[in-house]
């Protein structure tokens, strides 16, 4: 999740987010990178009950998790752009690489990974444009 700051409070906000999500469930360890923000945030979610008391906290400096590469075609994008000028230019150019590529890996309802024509009917249509 895209923030202005890596402070507690948006490290709190991320996970209030994705604890939320009517799909998760109550993690029993939680792996992140070594930033300050996260066990401020951590216990905070646990003190008011979001987290139970026994989901741990693993502090890692280099997590191998699935959703940093992921993200390895979204800054292969990014790196060469040499930044953004403001934070609202990022969030807005990241949410447009983020949703070309689901669309690209299939994970739109209705168009299948590698189908090209179904992929550029679906842009086409969101846009209004021809193809």
């Amino acid at each position: 999740m895209l923030s202005a700051k890596r402070d507690a409070r948006s490290s709190e906000r991320f996970f209030r987010k994705a604890m939320n999500a009517e799909h998760n469930q109550t993690p029993r360890v939680i792996n992140v990178d070594k930033n300050a923000a996260y066990p401020p945030a951590i216990d905070s979610l646990q003190e008011d009950q979001t987290l139970t008391e026994t989901t741990e906290l693993r502090r890692v400096k280099y997590p191998n998790n699935i959703v940093e590469q992921d993200h390895r075609f979204i800054k292969r994008l990014v790196n060469p752009g040499m930044g953004f000028g403001s934070f609202n230019t990022a969030r807005r150019t990241l949410r447009g690489y983020e949703a070309m590529n689901m669309i690209r890996k299939g994970q739109v309802q209705g168009v299948a990974k590698g189908d090209i024509q179904a992929q550029v009917e679906f842009v086409s249509q969101i846009f209004g444009v021809a193809a």
